[in-house]
């Protein structure tokens, strides 16, 4: 005679308990009970600061590769925001681009908006604003527009200002 596995047996509700149930989206506009989430109350209660967490355009295109993943040779295109946790060796056109401490790309980039706080190795060229925090390290070719350097990050390599605008952003 088969007996009743009690994994599927009814659930008791004293042991339904609110940290049982899946956290909301960031992304999806609404929490569970279908009210509206407002984006900069998120930013607030993850405490950080607006400044500190550039945003890409509403509705954009977001990869984030996590740590301990390696994604290599690849041409990664139409992506709004890259945020590199592992490592990437990649050929790349993109809007934003955000390298964590921990973070490594090596290949060639085409940005508007670079920050470094880990290490890019390659042919880098920022349209608009590089950023490179007290732990970042950028070496290669590097073409940008405007530059940020924190104490004790570095830069080496071919380094030039004035980075051309791509077709894109000039259509």
């Amino acid at each position: 005679m088969a007996t009743q596995s009690p994994f599927f047996g009814k659930r008791d509700r004293d042991t339904d308990s609110l940290t049982s149930r899946p956290a909301p989206l960031v992304g999806s506009g609404t929490n569970l009970s279908g009210t509206p989430v407002n984006p900069s109350s998120l930013t607030a209660q993850a405490g950080l600061a607006p400044a500190a967490a550039p945003v890409a355009k509403e509705g954009g295109s977001k990869l984030t590769v996590g740590p301990n993943i390696k994604l290599k040779g690849v041409e990664i295109t139409d992506c709004d925001t890259l945020v590199v946790e592992g490592l990437v060796e990649a050929t790349m056109d993109s809007r934003l681009m955000q390298i964590a401490e921990q973070g490594e790309f090596k290949g060639s980039a085409e940005i508007d908006i670079a920050e470094i706080r880990g290490v890019f190795d390659g042919n880098l060229t920022v349209r608009e604003k590089l950023v490179i925090h007290s732990t970042g390290k950028v070496t290669g070719k590097i073409r940008y527009g405007k530059i940020v350097i924190e104490e004790g990050g570095q830069l080496s390599g071919e380094i030039s200002f004035g980075a051309k605008p791509s077709l894109q952003a000039a259509a």
